[in-house]
């Protein structure tokens, strides 16, 4: 609990100005009338008229989302580049570079990029002589005819199979690794609020300016 001392003073003209005092020099000013206003630490996350929060808690932090699912690590940009790193370390990164490109076969409308995106996923990752070949069931199953009339959801049961190899294989390993823990500590350290005695040098420091 944070105590911030306000005073007025009586003998001054006019509208006087409240001047704002730490406790040890509040006690040699008996002439003043005062009020102390005790601040909870607790409450961080004030929100402004429009219901959005203050400058610096607007959302939950990022290594909070990583952490919260692999779904949620998935959709973030820079989640992915740590979660890429970490694979790579692995030697398994071609799991979610796959899982990607399915994300972004599955938003194509225009069958002509539907088919060539098909057949670069095919070379890339599942043919016997794919350069980042993954380890899925079914991918035998996928012909040059398959490829010719490619669909959105051609291929989700390759994509659950990786995803969940990953879900609970590398993902909670990554949660473990130096990726992972050195910007969830940064950010940890970044929230930790100053301490009272900060806080009481700090208004020392404005009276006497």
């Amino acid at each position: 609990m944070l105590r911030i001392v306000f005073c007025l003073d009586p003998r001054a003209s006019g509208n006087p100005e409240p001047l704002l005092f730490n406790t040890s020099a509040l006690r040699r000013q008996r002439h003043l009338v005062c009020w102390i206003i005790k601040v909870d630490r607790s409450m961080e996350h004030i929100h402004d008229g429009d219901g959005s929060s203050s400058s610096g808690h607007q959302s939950l932090k990022s290594t909070a989302k990583w952490a919260s699912s692999l779904e949620n690590l998935l959709e973030d940009p820079e989640g992915v580049q740590r979660f890429r790193e970490f694979l790579k370390k692995e030697f398994s990164e071609e799991n979610v570079l796959f899982w990607l490109a399915c994300e972004d076969f599955k938003k194509m409308e225009d069958r002509k990029q539907m088919q060539e995106k098909a057949k670069e996923i095919y070379m890339t990752f599942l043919s016997n002589k794919a350069s980042s070949q993954v380890n899925v069931e079914g991918q035998s199953r996928l012909t040059e005819k398959i490829l010719e009339e490619p669909h959105p959801l051609m291929f989700q049961k390759l994509q659950d199979q990786i995803f969940n190899l990953m879900k609970y294989d590398s993902y909670s390993r990554f949660l473990k690794s130096d990726l992972f823990l050195k910007p969830k500590r940064t950010e940890e350290e970044e929230e930790e609020p100053p301490d009272a005695q900060t806080a009481a040098k700090r208004a020392s420091r404005i009276y006497n300016t």
